[in-house]
Formats: C-alpha cells, sequence, structure tokens
C-alpha cells in the first residue's frame, strides 16, 4: 500500500502544482519569490533534463515508458525493502507526473527556479530524491 500512497500523493502534488502555475503566470514570466535566490518561472520543457535531446517527444515517451515498467518490477521484486520502496515510488511518481505532461500537452511543465541550476518541477524532484534514495540504499547492502 506504500507505494500505491507515495505515487499517488506525489502525482497529485504535481499535476495540481503544475496547474496552478501555468493558470498564473505566462510562459517565461518570472514571480520572484525570495530576491536572487529562488523564482517561480514557467517553463515548457521540450526536452530532458537540462534541456537536453529537444524535441524528442517519442524518445522520452518510450523510455519513459519502459522505466515505468521496469520501476514497477523492481517495486514488486524488492517489496520487503522500505528503502528500495520508497526510492522507487519516489522515482515512478516523478516519472509519471512528467509522462502525463508529454502525453497531455507535448512538453513537460516546468516553474522551480534557483538561478544556479535550470528550471524545475515536483516530479523532477522526487525522481532526483528517489534515485539520491536509491543509491544510498544500494550502498548499504552487503
Amino acid at each position: 500500500m506504500l507505494p500505491v500512497s507515495i505515487v499517488f500523493a506525489i502525482l497529485i502534488l504535481d499535476q495540481l502544482s503544475k496547474a496552478f502555475i501555468s493558470g498564473i503566470l505566462q510562459l517565461n514570466q518570472t514571480l520572484p519569490l525570495i530576491n536572487g535566490i529562488c523564482a517561480l518561472t514557467l517553463v515548457h520543457n521540450r526536452g530532458a533534463a537540462f534541456g537536453l535531446l529537444k524535441n524528442q517527444l517519442y524518445l522520452f515517451i518510450i523510455t519513459s515508458v519502459a522505466a515505468i515498467v521496469l520501476i514497477y518490477f523492481g517495486l514488486k521484486k524488492n517489496r520487503h525493502n522500505k528503502y528500495y520502496v520508497v526510492a522507487l515510488s519516489l522515482i515512478l511518481a516523478g516519472a509519471l507526473g512528467n509522462l502525463i505532461d508529454r502525453l497531455r500537452l507535448g512538453y513537460v511543465i516546468d516553474f522551480l527556479n534557483f538561478y544556479i541550476w535550470p528550471v524545475f518541477n515536483l516530479a523532477d524532484s522526487a525522481i532526483t530524491i528517489g534515485a539520491i534514495l536509491l543509491g544510498w540504499a544500494l550502498l548499504r547492502q552487503k
């Protein structure tokens, strides 16, 4: 039940935050939050992380679906390891959130802007946190 709860919660937060930001900002508009540190900036990302491989929509869709299938089987195989379950659930939620954008819109909505890093979203954050947790879990193994 834990994986479903994590995936559902992250997915809902991701999609609601993207809808909210899209409703209050115009494309490429920035709303400063903490001067010089962070802002909300609406970006339509047609590439992968950091905007790499722009306009490769079908490649990203196929890659996302393959990753989702692999994560699903990873969850089934490691369902008794709580670190794996949480890590893979976060990665799955993020992959699904960005896949929904790509299927629905043809791009991913990004909006979290910390100036020293490319603009990202909650799904990207879930993937990153999940990957770090997964790496930590792998290092803890004998």
